[in-house]
Protein backbone atom coordinates (compact mmCIF):
# COMPACT_ATOMS: atom_id res chain seq x y z
CA UNK A 1 0.00 0.00 0.00
CA UNK A 2 1.01 3.42 -0.67
CA UNK A 3 0.73 4.75 3.11
CA UNK A 4 2.80 1.55 4.57
CA UNK A 5 5.72 3.71 4.95
CA UNK A 6 3.93 5.71 7.47
CA UNK A 7 2.97 2.95 9.63
CA UNK A 8 6.53 2.11 9.40
CA UNK A 9 7.27 5.17 10.31
CA UNK A 10 5.12 5.40 13.81
CA UNK A 11 5.86 1.67 14.56
CA UNK A 12 9.63 3.19 14.89
CA UNK A 13 9.75 6.47 15.93
CA UNK A 14 7.60 4.99 18.94
CA UNK A 15 10.14 2.96 19.77
CA UNK A 16 12.81 6.19 19.44
CA UNK A 17 10.80 7.83 22.14
CA UNK A 18 11.20 4.59 24.76
CA UNK A 19 14.36 4.26 23.87
CA UNK A 20 15.78 7.73 24.82
CA UNK A 21 13.35 8.10 27.81
CA UNK A 22 15.04 4.74 28.97
CA UNK A 23 17.99 7.01 28.97
CA UNK A 24 17.20 8.79 31.95
CA UNK A 25 17.36 8.21 35.62
CA UNK A 26 14.04 8.65 37.70
CA UNK A 27 16.03 11.86 39.36
CA UNK A 28 16.05 13.61 35.83
CA UNK A 29 12.38 14.12 36.32
CA UNK A 30 12.38 17.57 37.23
CA UNK A 31 15.49 18.63 35.36
CA UNK A 32 14.67 21.97 33.34
CA UNK A 33 17.06 22.94 30.80
CA UNK A 34 17.43 26.42 33.24
CA UNK A 35 16.16 25.63 36.51
CA UNK A 36 14.98 29.18 37.09
CA UNK A 37 13.30 29.35 33.92
CA UNK A 38 9.81 27.71 33.41
CA UNK A 39 9.83 28.00 29.94
CA UNK A 40 11.63 24.81 29.25
CA UNK A 41 9.69 21.98 29.81
CA UNK A 42 11.11 19.69 32.58
CA UNK A 43 11.59 15.77 31.24
CA UNK A 44 8.43 15.55 33.43
CA UNK A 45 6.49 17.51 31.48
CA UNK A 46 8.32 16.45 28.04
CA UNK A 47 6.81 12.99 28.87
CA UNK A 48 3.56 14.23 29.82
CA UNK A 49 3.59 16.45 26.81
CA UNK A 50 4.25 13.26 24.54
CA UNK A 51 1.65 11.30 25.78
CA UNK A 52 -1.36 14.11 25.93
CA UNK A 53 -0.33 15.48 22.74
CA UNK A 54 -0.25 11.99 20.62
CA UNK A 55 -3.25 11.46 22.46
CA UNK A 56 -5.40 14.17 21.09
CA UNK A 57 -3.73 14.11 17.81
CA UNK A 58 -4.73 10.84 17.47
CA UNK A 59 -8.32 11.08 18.55
CA UNK A 60 -9.31 14.52 17.00
CA UNK A 61 -7.15 14.28 13.48
CA UNK A 62 -7.21 11.00 13.21
CA UNK A 63 -9.83 9.45 14.69
CA UNK A 64 -8.24 6.71 16.47
CA UNK A 65 -9.39 6.23 20.10
CA UNK A 66 -7.39 4.20 22.62
CA UNK A 67 -10.19 4.57 24.74
CA UNK A 68 -7.55 5.67 27.42
CA UNK A 69 -6.43 8.00 29.51
CA UNK A 70 -2.92 9.07 28.14
CA UNK A 71 -1.08 9.69 31.73
CA UNK A 72 -0.25 7.02 33.98
CA UNK A 73 -2.13 6.92 37.57
CA UNK A 74 1.49 7.04 39.02
CA UNK A 75 3.77 9.74 37.23
CA UNK A 76 6.96 7.91 37.73
CA UNK A 77 9.57 7.34 34.29
CA UNK A 78 8.91 3.49 34.31
CA UNK A 79 5.09 3.87 34.44
CA UNK A 80 5.18 6.68 31.78
CA UNK A 81 7.32 4.29 29.74
CA UNK A 82 4.81 1.25 30.25
CA UNK A 83 1.45 3.86 29.71
CA UNK A 84 3.02 5.52 26.03
CA UNK A 85 3.99 1.67 24.79
CA UNK A 86 1.04 0.09 25.60
CA UNK A 87 -1.40 3.32 24.18
CA UNK A 88 1.46 3.60 21.19
CA UNK A 89 1.13 -0.13 20.46
CA UNK A 90 -2.66 -0.05 20.27
CA UNK A 91 -2.94 3.12 17.63
CA UNK A 92 0.01 0.86 15.47
CA UNK A 93 -2.73 -1.73 15.61
CA UNK A 94 -5.32 0.89 14.28
CA UNK A 95 -3.32 2.44 11.69
CA UNK A 96 -2.26 -0.96 10.15
CA UNK A 97 -5.99 -1.52 9.76
CA UNK A 98 -6.34 1.25 7.81
CA UNK A 99 -6.74 1.24 3.88
CA UNK A 100 -5.09 3.69 1.38
CA UNK A 101 -8.21 6.10 0.88
CA UNK A 102 -8.71 6.48 4.67
CA UNK A 103 -5.04 8.01 4.35
CA UNK A 104 -6.50 10.26 1.61
CA UNK A 105 -9.42 11.53 2.97
CA UNK A 106 -9.20 15.44 4.69
CA UNK A 107 -9.45 15.99 8.28
CA UNK A 108 -9.17 18.86 10.47
CA UNK A 109 -5.63 20.21 11.22
CA UNK A 110 -5.75 23.26 13.98
CA UNK A 111 -7.75 25.42 11.76
CA UNK A 112 -7.24 23.81 8.31
CA UNK A 113 -8.08 21.00 6.27
CA UNK A 114 -5.45 18.24 5.34
CA UNK A 115 -5.18 14.19 4.63
CA UNK A 116 -4.42 11.55 7.17
CA UNK A 117 -1.03 11.11 5.74
CA UNK A 118 0.00 15.04 5.35
CA UNK A 119 -1.27 14.75 9.81
CA UNK A 120 0.84 11.57 10.40
CA UNK A 121 3.71 12.89 8.67
CA UNK A 122 3.18 16.25 10.72
CA UNK A 123 2.89 13.86 13.68
CA UNK A 124 6.08 11.90 13.51
CA UNK A 125 7.76 15.58 13.18
CA UNK A 126 6.63 16.39 16.20
CA UNK A 127 7.48 13.75 17.95
CA UNK A 128 11.12 13.66 16.58
CA UNK A 129 11.40 17.65 17.24
CA UNK A 130 10.55 16.63 21.43
CA UNK A 131 12.98 13.55 21.16
CA UNK A 132 15.63 15.83 19.98
CA UNK A 133 15.03 18.58 22.75
CA UNK A 134 15.35 15.56 25.32
CA UNK A 135 18.46 13.75 23.48
CA UNK A 136 20.16 17.63 24.29
CA UNK A 137 18.95 17.61 27.39
CA UNK A 138 20.91 14.05 28.37
CA UNK A 139 24.32 15.70 27.00
CA UNK A 140 23.40 18.52 29.79
CA UNK A 141 23.18 15.89 32.08
CA UNK A 142 26.39 14.44 30.95
CA UNK A 143 24.61 11.17 29.99
CA UNK A 144 25.97 8.86 27.02
CA UNK A 145 23.81 7.82 24.27
CA UNK A 146 22.72 4.91 22.74
CA UNK A 147 21.25 5.36 18.69
CA UNK A 148 18.40 6.55 17.94
CA UNK A 149 19.36 6.22 13.99
CA UNK A 150 22.42 5.83 13.71
CA UNK A 151 25.97 5.85 15.51
CA UNK A 152 26.43 8.53 18.40
CA UNK A 153 29.41 9.85 19.96
CA UNK A 154 29.40 7.06 22.64
CA UNK A 155 28.70 4.55 20.00
CA UNK A 156 32.20 5.33 18.48
CA UNK A 157 31.61 7.87 16.61
CA UNK A 158 30.41 8.96 12.85
CA UNK A 159 28.83 6.58 10.34
CA UNK A 160 32.42 7.69 8.10
CA UNK A 161 34.28 6.41 11.05
CA UNK A 162 32.41 3.13 11.09
CA UNK A 163 30.87 3.41 14.04
CA UNK A 164 28.39 1.36 14.29
CA UNK A 165 24.41 1.59 15.68
CA UNK A 166 23.66 0.50 18.83
CA UNK A 167 20.21 0.59 20.14
CA UNK A 168 19.82 0.55 24.19
CA UNK A 169 17.79 -2.60 23.84
CA UNK A 170 17.36 -5.29 21.42
CA UNK A 171 12.84 -4.79 21.66
CA UNK A 172 10.75 -2.99 23.15
CA UNK A 173 10.45 -6.25 25.36
CA UNK A 174 13.67 -6.04 26.79
CA UNK A 175 13.16 -2.13 26.94
CA UNK A 176 10.32 -2.80 29.02
CA UNK A 177 11.94 -5.71 31.09
CA UNK A 178 15.27 -4.00 31.70
CA UNK A 179 13.58 -0.58 32.58
CA UNK A 180 11.35 -2.28 35.58
CA UNK A 181 14.43 -4.48 36.52
CA UNK A 182 16.32 -1.05 36.95
CA UNK A 183 18.20 -1.06 33.64
CA UNK A 184 20.12 -3.58 31.21
CA UNK A 185 21.59 -1.80 28.55
CA UNK A 186 24.30 -2.43 26.32
CA UNK A 187 27.11 -1.63 26.83
CA UNK A 188 28.67 1.28 24.91
CA UNK A 189 32.11 1.38 23.52
CA UNK A 190 32.19 5.52 24.02
CA UNK A 191 33.87 8.60 21.89
CA UNK A 192 37.21 7.30 22.64
CA UNK A 193 38.01 11.50 23.70
CA UNK A 194 37.47 11.89 19.46
CA UNK A 195 35.85 15.27 18.07
CA UNK A 196 32.71 14.33 16.27
CA UNK A 197 32.56 16.93 13.49
CA UNK A 198 32.22 16.21 9.85
CA UNK A 199 34.74 19.12 8.96
CA UNK A 200 37.38 17.79 6.91
CA UNK A 201 40.68 17.53 8.64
Amino acid sequence: MTYDFLVESYETERLKVLGVWSEFRDEDLPIRPRHDDPRGRSVHEHMVHQCVSEDTWFRTMLGIDVTAAPLPQQETRTEFITRYAEDSGRRLERLRQRDESWWAEMTAFFDVRRSRAWVMTRRLAHTAHHRGQQTTMLRMLGRDLHSTYGPTADTGGLMQQRAPTIYAYPSLSALLDGERRGGAKAPLPGASGKVVTERPG
